[in-house]
Formats: C-alpha cells, structure tokens, sequence
C-alpha cells in the first residue's frame, strides 16, 4: 500500500464495520457502487435460493451464506452477503 496508495489513504470512507444493508435486488441506498458491483451476483443467486451445488462443496460451509470481499486492491472491505426470510421493501411481489 505504501508503494501505491497516495499519502493519507485511510480505511474505505464509505462502508463502516457492523453496517447492514437488506434489499432483494436493488443496491442499497448509501452503499459503495464498487462493493455493489462485486456482491451483487451473489445477492442476486442469493436472493432466488440457489441451490448447494452452487457451492461446489469446496467453498462456503453454510448455505445462503457468501463472503465477498470489494475489488478496492488497497482498503478492501469484507462483507457477508446472506440470505434472510425478511421482506425487503424492494422486493417485488409475485
């Protein structure tokens, strides 16, 4: 980072450690575009109920559970994208 990162670089000054975020497809008010872009598959697999062999048993241990990380090389932020049985407000009806 120091070879790399202008001087003062701090932690992501966006996403905070604790923040949680529900939706159902849509990004969430407030939340990065760059994390967005590297979570949303996930949200959107999540989201449908993929199936287990969308972990290829060589990945995650819990079902409807992805950690991802953001593709920001110098102040990464790792986030747990999971599926939840909570209406979200931008889910759409069926």
């Amino acid at each position: 980072m120091q070879e790399f990162a202008e001087d003062g670089l701090s932690i992501c000054p966006v996403l905070e450690e604790g923040q949680v975020f529900y939706t159902y497809h849509e990004k969430p008010d407030d939340f990065c575009e760059g994390a967005w872009k590297s979570i949303e598959r996930y949200v959107h697999e999540l989201a449908e109920g993929v199936g287990d062999d969308w972990y290829s048993k060589d990945w995650m241990k819990k079902p409807g559970v992805a950690i991802v990380s953001c593709s920001d090389g110098l102040r990464p932020v790792i986030m747990k994208v999971e599926a939840t049985h909570i209406e979200s407000k931008t889910e759409k009806k069926r």
